[in-house]
């Protein structure tokens, strides 16, 4: 005679009991196995986990999301003779800006088409920014300004604006022009008359031919004409955004977005980023040293935000910027039209508000030797609680994020060195930046950011106070739990806290990793990376409590270059679409093995990770408790068995898995697939590098 379900149910808890008993003595050999409580359920998993961060660092942003075809297109450098060809441009990361980044736009990026000095810079009245290009005619001989390297595809339709002033006898068209003297074809837009006053000229085109053109403005006849500024985009474009791109990132459902910074916020003037965009001033940002157009301002990140479906976040300049301008900003996103920046939003465009919830004090200002704007931790402290006080006045419901550091990450970027004497800074001391905030701002702000990163080849050495190199026998799985242990730090740090600060038991402040990545390991024996992120969204799910918010650096990294979804962004699409939102607790029979090094900057006390050893388990109720989702990760290099027992629910045996995982030697190139299940088999095999997370529904 079968057991009653009842009777099941039981034996499976006498099972819960003995692992967790187990759990500290694993029998070697022993088959691992999970065992899941589905009755001990934990907070709701927040969908800001998955957010995600965009910084302006050099033409990242514009390289990536944006349609605008011309570099320097409100001429910030002079119109000057083309200089030599410079090899290490493309090499030099984002300043350069890096394989597949941005063309170079430094000096020389527009040259002359005539004599050198028929293009002057007018600094006398300049249509924006310090000078304006005046283009002196010469009767027949083509006269203006041209710019390489500019990618057209057959067929597409390109739509352009030209800001434009000149002398009733100049002539001027757009020349697009393929290939070199006898060999080149163009084709040519005329602009219509010119008048003395600046005006705006549309034009568009359809590319007879592919590939990299000059683009020129060119004009004839008497006179001289000024440009302004020039635009041109792909004519499908959405709103400015790239389609492609736009499409594979709202797939991820992100829930929010951080901008604009990052260390660019530090030194940012965010009033020079609104308004009639060809107006907005082009300015060299001294963080990234790089051309910053200001296209991308305030409006068009609110425009993107709309087009992803998620919610923003925006950090203020509380580096060189002050708090009557923060609140300025909160008065123009969230004022009606009756207030001053309320009235100008409206001006530009959006009369209503647009109503942002998350608002960070300052990136990263714990950063004593590199942050724009850093000062001492007391100073600090001050200037944060002015800006809370001066944002909430203008908008009490706003929830503020403080720029934190806990001792691990003073400890791995060292500036706990330059706030005292202690590689690890004692809580609450100076050198403990987040346990200052806690400590002098706790009623002025709402969740606790911090940072971390991590790099393929190197990791932080407690005990050498420095990034050395991997071990290169070190396990797999050492390399693949490193930034999920940065997770487990924080952990158990935001516990001692507690312990040392009672009033954060009973008005908790959650942490915001709002930047965060992991770098590949390189080499000819590189690891895939993304078992490695699953890592991170288990930690972060373990303790749902404690992280409620999260940024990932960058969101544009998570794009191939056909602008699908990479390996990484595969990892958050299949979590966020079919792991469940409610925890539910997982016990195991094989513990992570203990700690090699000893605590400190990138080590926690405990390993990450669950007591199923190599692999890590973990489960969650959909929102509606209607289906249990269990997700088990195996980062190993090869096959990993695992037994299940589910207690507490009585499963339909139905469902899906959806699995992560690579059919390639390497690892490398990954695809989600799924196929039915009939019942959550009592043991599985899992593939090598893989993500498997079961669907079951209830009956």
């Amino acid at each position: 005679m079968q057991k009653s379900i009842m009777q099941k149910i039981g034996s499976v808890f006498l099972l819960l009991a003995a692992l967790t008993a187990s759990a500290q003595t694993s029998v070697p050999g022993q088959p691992v196995t999970a065992a899941i409580d589905v009755t001990k359920t934990g907070p709701p998993i927040s969908p800001y986990v998955y957010g995600q961060f965009l910084e302006h660092g050099g033409s990242l942003v514009y390289s990536s999301l944006w349609c605008e075809l011309l570099d320097d297109r409100k001429f910030y450098y002079a119109v000057q003779p083309k200089p030599a060809e410079d090899p290490n441009v493309g090499q030099r990361g984002f300043g350069g800006f890096g394989p597949g980044r941005r063309r170079n736009v430094g000096p020389g990026r527009w040259n002359p088409i005539g004599p050198a000095g028929s293009v002057v810079m007018d600094t006398s009245n300049p249509f924006v920014g310090d000078h304006t290009p005046l283009i002196k005619l010469a009767g027949s001989e083509p006269r203006g300004i041209r710019q390489t390297g500019v990618n057209f595809t057959q067929g597409v339709t390109y739509n352009g604006r030209i800001q434009l002033a000149g002398d009733p006898g100049a002539k001027v068209a757009i020349n697009i022009v393929w290939g070199t003297n006898a060999d080149a074809v163009s084709q040519t837009v005329s602009l219509g008359d010119l008048s003395a006053d600046y005006k705006k000229v549309m034009f568009s085109f359809k590319a007879e031919h592919s590939g990299a053109a000059q683009f020129e403005i060119v004009g004839t006849g008497t006179g001289a004409f000024h440009v302004g500024a020039v635009s041109l985009m792909p004519a499908d474009n959405l709103e400015g955004f790239k389609p492609d791109a736009i499409a594979a990132l709202k797939s991820l459902r992100s829930g929010v977005y951080r901008f604009p910074g990052g260390n660019f916020v530090s030194a940012h003037e965010w009033r020079y980023a609104i308004g009639e965009m060809d107006k907005r001033p082009p300015i060299y940002d001294p963080v990234w040293r790089a051309l910053q157009p200001n296209d991308i301002g305030t409006d068009e990140f609110m425009t993107l935000c709309k087009l992803l479906g998620v919610e923003p976040y925006i950090t203020v300049n509380a580096g060189t910027g002050d708090d009557w301008s923060a609140a300025e900003y909160v008065e123009y996103c969230n004022s009606d039209v009756s207030t001053p920046m309320g009235k100008e939003r409206a001006a530009n465009g959006h009369p209503e508000p647009y109503r942002v919830k998350f608002w960070g004090i300052g990136n990263e200002m714990w950063g004593i030797t590199y942050q724009y704007g850093a000062m001492k931790p007391n100073q600090f402290a001050y200037k944060h609680n002015q800006f809370a006080t001066a944002m909430r006045k203008i908008d009490p419901t706003i929830i503020l994020i403080a720029s934190g550091a806990m001792p691990d990450t003073m400890t791995g970027s060292k500036e706990s060195l330059s706030l005292g004497t202690n590689l690890v800074p004692p809580y609450l001391s100076p050198g403990d930046w987040s346990g200052m905030l806690f400590s002098n701002c706790f009623n002025n702000f709402e969740l606790m950011s911090d940072h971390f990163y991590n790099y393929g080849r190197t990791h932080f050495s407690f005990a050498e106070g420095k990034q050395v190199p991997n071990d290169p026998n070190e396990p797999v799985t050492d390399w693949m739990r490193r930034p999920a242990n940065h997770i487990r730090t924080k952990y158990e740090e935001y516990k001692e806290y507690e312990k040392l600060i009672p009033a954060l038991v009973a008005h908790p402040k959650p942490l915001n990793i709002d930047e965060w990545a992991y770098s590949s390991r390189g080499g000819t024996e590189a690891y895939p990376v993304y078992p490695a992120y699953a890592w991170v969204f288990h930690e972060m799910f373990r303790h749902s409590d404690i992280f409620q918010m999260a940024a990932y650096t960058f969101a544009t990294s998570l794009l191939s270059t056909n602008k699908t979804l990479n390996a990484n962004g595969l990892v958050f699409k299949i979590y966020r679409d079919y792991f469940g939102t409610i925890p539910v607790e997982v016990f195991g029979n094989s513990p992570q093995p203990k700690p090699t090094d000893p605590p400190g900057g990138e080590q926690p006390i405990v390993n990450a990770g669950s007591d199923t050893f190599p692999l890590d388990v973990v489960a969650a109720w959909t929102e509606d408790h209607r289906a249990l989702t269990v997700a088990v990760l195996n980062p190993t290099e090869m096959e990993q068995p695992l037994k299940l027992n589910i207690a507490g629910a009585d499963l339909s045996g139905k469902g899906t898995l959806w699995r992560l995982a690579s059919a390639e030697s390497d690892g490398q190139n990954p695809t989600i697939t799924s196929s039915p299940v009939d019942s959550l088999p009592s043991a599985v095999t899992l593939p090598r590098f893989s993500i498997n997370i079961y669907e079951l529904q209830l009956k």
